[in-house]
C-alpha cells in the first residue's frame, strides 16, 4: 500500500509538472501571438520608427569622425625590492605576491593628474590640434553645418589661449580617452588610449607606460638618497661612540694596572715580589680569566637553556657561528611569520609552513645550545683544575696576593660594549654601501610587456554594432509606440472587442464607402432611381442614389454582404419573437446609422418584401433631406390626421421599399413626447398589418433622448458604431444607462470600417472577407 501510495504521489507529481509546463508554453505562445498582432496593426508605426533609427544610425556613420585604440601590455612584478629593510638580505630568498589593493593602487598612479600632464609635456600635446582644439561631436557637427553659412567672413580671431589654459584643455581630452584596465585577476594591466590618428593613439599609449616607469625610477631614487642621509648621520653617531668605549677600555687598564697579554709586555704594570711570583702570577691571573671565562660560559649557557634560547642577546654572548646563523634565520623567518600571519591570518598554509621551519630551527639552537655546554663544562673542569695548582703553588710562596676579579669582569663589560657598538657601526656602514648602490642602478617593479602599434582598424564607430544597436532601439521604439498607441486606442476595431466589452452579437462589419465609389458601379435599374412622391416623380440626385441606395447599385458588393448578414439575424430572431419593427440608432451623430437603415431596407425590399422605411429623426431628419428634399408632409402630419399614409409615403420603383420622411418646420422641444405617444403606438401597430418589416431610422443616444422613448412600440435595435472612431466607455455607459434598449438589441454594426487596415485587427475580417479574388469566384463585386 505504502508504495502504490507513493507511485500515486509520483504520478501526480509529474502530471502536476506537466500541466505547468504545458500552461507556461500557453502563456509564451499567448504573449507571442499577442506580439504578432500588436506588429500586425500598429505596423507602419514600427517601420517608421525602425527606419528611422537606421536613418539616424546612417547618418551618424557618416558624419562621426573614426577613432582607433591603441593598447599598451604593462606588468606589474610580483617580487619587490627589499632595500629598505632591516635585513636587506630577505629581499633575495623571499617574493610577496601583490594583492588586490596593491594593484588598485598602480591603477589609481596611472588615473593620477601628474602622470597625464608628464605625458601632456613629454609628447608636446598642447601643440596637436586633437587635445586643444574643440570637440563639437556629432551634434556639434550638424550645428557647425547648419550656422556655418551664416558666420560672418570678417569675424574677429579667437583670442590666444596661455599655456595652462592649454594644458588643462590638453590634459581634460586626454582623461576623457585614456583608459586602464586590468586584465582579468592577473598583474597585467591594458593601457588604452583613443584617438582620431592611429599614430597618436599608440604614442599616447606607450608614453602613458614610460611616464610610469619615469615616475617610478624618480621616487626610488628621491627615497634612497633620503635613507642614505639618515644612514650618514647614524654612522657619525656609531663611530663616536665606538671611539668612547675603546677610551674606556684603555682608561680602566690603566687605572688597575692590568696589562696586555697579548701585547708582549707581561710583567709590565703589575705588583711582583720576583720573577717567579710574576710568572706565578700571571699564570695564575691567566688560569683565574681562563677559570672565569669558563665558568661565566657555562652559567650563561645553561641561562639561555633555561630562558628563550631566541633572545637576540644569544648571539653575541655566546660567539657561536652556527647559533648566530640559526638565530639569524630564525629572527629572518620570525619577521616574515609575523607579516604574513597579519595579511592572510594564522591559518594560511604559508603562515604554518613558517611556524614549522620555525620550530625545526628552534629545534636546533637547542641542540647545538646543548653541545656547547658539554664543552663548557669540560673547559670549566680543567681551568679549574689548573687554577687550583697554581693557587697552590703561588700560595707556598706569597700568601694573601692576587687580583680581584672584579676588575677583570668590569673590562670584559667594557670590552663587550666596545665590540657591540664596532659591530653595529660596520652594519650601518654594510646598509650604507648596499643603498648607495642601488640608488646608482635603479630598478622598477614593472616593465612593459607588449608595446603599442598603430592600429590598421578603427575602433569606433563599429558599423554593424551601430547598425545592430540601431535596428535594436528601432524595434524597441516602434513596439514600445505601438504598445502605447495599442493602449490608447479606446475604440471598437474588431468584432471580437463588440462582443467581449458589449456582450452582445456583431452583426456585421461595413467597409467605409463613398457617394463616389458607390455610384462608380451603374444599375440596372439606374434610369428608374426616383422616388414616386404621391402621383408626381421627382429624380433623385446621384449622391442620394449612391449613398443610400448602395445595396441596388451594387447587389454584390461585400457591403451589400454584411447588411445581409443583419436581415438574417433578424429574421432568426423573428422566428423565435415578433421581429417587424427594427430600429436603428447610434451614440452619436455622423456614424452612418442614416445609411445603414436606407440600405437595410432597400435591401430586404429589394428581395420581395413589403418594406417601409420611416425618418423618426425628429430632431435631424437626415434621410428626409437626402431622399425627398422637397416633401411638404410626412410622419406628423400622418400622425395627426392631416395627411393619408398613402399620400405621405414616398415609394422606389426599383425595390418597391416605401419611404416615410419627417418634415420638420420648426425645432421640436418634446420629440420624444410624440415617440412614447401612444398615437405613434398605434399608427405603428397599423403598419405591422400592412408590411412585413418597419425599419425605424432613430436619433443617436447620446445628444436625445428619443430612442429610449421607442421602446414600447420597436420590437428590436441594430446599434451602429463607427469603426474606428466611437469610443468605448461612451458606447458601454449608454447601453448601460438604456438597458430596455439593450434587452432589444439584435446587435451591433461596426461602420466605415478601412478594409486596408482592418486586415492588421481582424484577419476574417480584412484578409477573407472582403477578399477581391474570393467574391470574384461568387460573381461579388467589392
Amino acid at each position: 500500500m505504502d508504495k502504490l501510495s507513493d507511485n500515486a504521489t509520483l504520478s501526480y507529481t509529474d502530471d502536476q509538472s506537466h500541466i505547468d509546463s504545458l500552461e507556461k508554453t500557453k502563456e509564451a505562445v499567448e504573449r507571442l501571438i499577442g506580439l504578432v498582432g500588436i506588429f500586425r496593426r500598429h505596423y507602419p508605426i514600427i517601420v517608421f520608427i525602425f527606419a528611422c533609427a537606421i536613418a539616424f544610425s546612417l547618418v551618424y556613420l557618416f558624419t562621426t569622425p573614426k577613432e582607433f585604440t591603441a593598447h599598451t601590455m604593462f606588468l606589474i612584478d610580483t617580487t619587490r625590492l627589499k632595500a629598505l629593510l632591516r635585513e636587506p638580505r630577505l629581499a633575495d630568498v623571499e617574493s610577496i605576491p601583490l594583492d588586490d589593493a596593491q594593484v588598485e593602487t598602480e591603477i589609481e598612479v596611472f588615473k593620477s593628474h601628474e602622470l597625464g600632464l608628464s605625458v601632456i609635456k613629454d609628447l608636446k600635446l598642447t601643440k596637436n590640434p586633437e587635445f586643444v582644439g574643440t570637440q563639437s561631436g556629432f551634434l556639434g557637427a550638424l550645428i557647425e553645418l547648419v550656422l556655418s553659412p551664416f558666420e560672418s567672413p570678417t569675424a574677429s580671431p579667437q583670442p590666444v589661449e596661455s599655456e595652462d589654459a592649454l594644458t588643462k584643455a590638453a590634459l581634460g581630452q586626454f582623461l576623457a580617452n585614456r583608459q586602464i584596465i586590468r586584465v582579468g585577476d592577473t598583474y597585467v594591466l591594458d593601457i588604452a588610449y583613443t584617438s582620431t590618428n592611429a599614430d597618436t593613439a599608440a604614442a599616447v599609449a606607450n608614453g602613458i607606460a614610460d611616464a610610469y616607469l619615469v615616475g617610478e625610477l624618480d621616487a626610488k631614487y628621491q627615497a634612497s638618497e633620503r635613507v642614505s642621509k639618515w644612514l650618514l648621520g647614524r654612522i657619525a653617531e656609531l663611530r663616536q661612540q665606538a671611539m668612547d668605549a675603546d677610551r674606556a677600555v684603555l682608561e680602566f687598564k690603566q687605572k688597575n694596572n692590568i696589562v696586555d697579554i697579548g701585547s708582549g709586555n707581561g710583567g709590565n704594570g703589575t705588583l711582583l715580589v720576583d720573577q717567579r711570583v710574576v710568572d706565578l702570577n700571571a699564570q695564575l691571573a691567566k688560569a683565574h680569566a681562563d677559570t672565569a671565562g669558563a665558568k661565566a660560559n657555562l652559567e650563561r649557557i645553561q641561562v639561555v637553556m633555561r630562558g628563550d634560547i631566541t633572545d637576540a642577546a644569544v648571539a653575541d654572548s655566546l660567539k657561536d657561528t652556527i647559533i648566530t646563523q640559526l638565530l639569524t634565520q630564525y629572527l629572518q623567518l620570525q619577521r616574515t611569520y609575523n607579516v604574513y600571519k597579519a595579511k592572510y591570518g594564522a591559518t594560511h598554509l604559508a603562515v604554518v609552513s613558517l611556524q614549522t621551519q620555525m620550530a625545526q630551527l628552534r629545534q636546533s639552537m637547542s641542540g647545538e645550545l646543548a653541545r656547547i655546554a658539554q664543552s663548557y663544562q669540560s673547559d670549566y673542569a680543567v681551568a679549574k683544575a689548573r687554577e687550583e695548582s697554581l693557587e697552590q703553588s703561588l700560595a707556598q710562596q706569597i700568601a694573601g696576593s692576587q687580583h680581584t676579579k672584579l676588575d677583570q669582569l668590569g673590562l670584559d663589560e667594557l670590552e663587550s660594549k666596545a665590540k657591540a657598538v664596532h659591530a653595529d657601526h660596520d652594519s650601518f656602514v654594510r646598509r650604507y654601501m648596499e643603498v648607495t648602490q642601488q640608488q646608482s642602478l635603479p630598478s622598477t617593479d614593472a616593465r612593459i610587456i607588449t608595446l603599442a602599434t598603430p592600429p590598421g582598424q578603427a575602433s569606433s564607430p563599429v558599423k554593424s554594432k551601430v547598425l545592430l544597436y540601431s535596428a535594436m532601439l528601432g524595434l524597441m521604439l516602434g513596439f514600445a509606440a505601438a504598445y502605447l498607441r495599442e493602449a490608447t486606442d479606446n475604440v471598437f476595431r474588431t468584432s471580437k472587442q463588440v462582443q467581449q466589452l458589449l456582450n452582445t452579437n456583431c452583426l456585421t462589419v461595413l467597409p467605409a464607402t463613398t457617394a463616389a465609389s458607390a455610384s462608380a458601379v451603374p444599375s440596372r435599374n439606374a434610369q428608374k432611381s426616383v422616388l414616386i412622391i404621391g402621383r408626381s416623380a421627382k429624380e433623385v440626385s446621384a449622391e442620394t442614389a449612391g449613398m443610400y441606395r448602395k445595396v441596388i447599385g451594387e447587389p454584390l458588393s461585400s457591403f451589400a454582404e454584411g447588411l445581409r448578414a443583419v436581415k438574417v439575424a433578424a429574421d432568426i430572431s423573428g422566428s423565435i419573437k415578433q421581429n417587424k419593427i427594427i430600429g436603428v440608432t447610434s451614440s452619436l451623430a455622423g456614424e452612418g446609422k442614416s445609411t445603414v437603415a436606407a440600405n437595410l431596407a432597400e435591401l430586404i425590399a429589394h428581395g420581395g418584401r413589403k418594406v417601409i422605411l420611416i425618418d423618426c429623426d425628429l430632431r435631424n431628419p437626415t434621410l428626409s433631406r437626402k431622399l425627398s428634399p422637397k416633401a411638404d408632409a410626412g410622419l406628423l402630419e400622418v400622425m395627426t390626421g392631416k395627411m393619408r399614409l398613402q399620400d405621405a409615403i414616398h415609394t422606389d420603383p426599383a425595390s418597391g421599399l416605401a419611404f416615410l420622411p419627417a418634415v420638420i418646420e420648426s425645432r421640436l422641444a418634446h420629440s420624444s413626447e410624440i415617440l412614447a405617444s401612444d398615437v405613434f403606438r398605434r399608427f405603428l401597430d397599423g403598419l405591422r398589418e400592412a408590411y412585413d418589416y418597419i425599419i425605424v431610422d432613430l436619433s443617436p443616444m447620446v445628444p436625445v433622448v428619443d430612442p429610449r422613448a421607442t421602446t414600447s412600440v420597436v420590437d428590436s435595435y441594430v446599434f451602429v458604431i463607427q469603426w474606428g472612431r466611437t469610443n468605448i466607455k461612451l458606447v458601454q455607459r449608454q447601453l448601460a444607462s438604456a438597458p430596455e434598449i439593450f434587452d432589444r438589441l439584435l446587435g451591433v454594426v461596426l461602420n466605415k470600417a478601412s478594409v486596408s487596415i482592418l486586415d492588421r485587427y481582424e484577419d476574417y475580417y480584412g484578409r477573407y472577407y472582403y477578399n477581391q479574388k474570393y467574391y470574384q469566384r461568387y460573381g461579388y463585386t467589392r
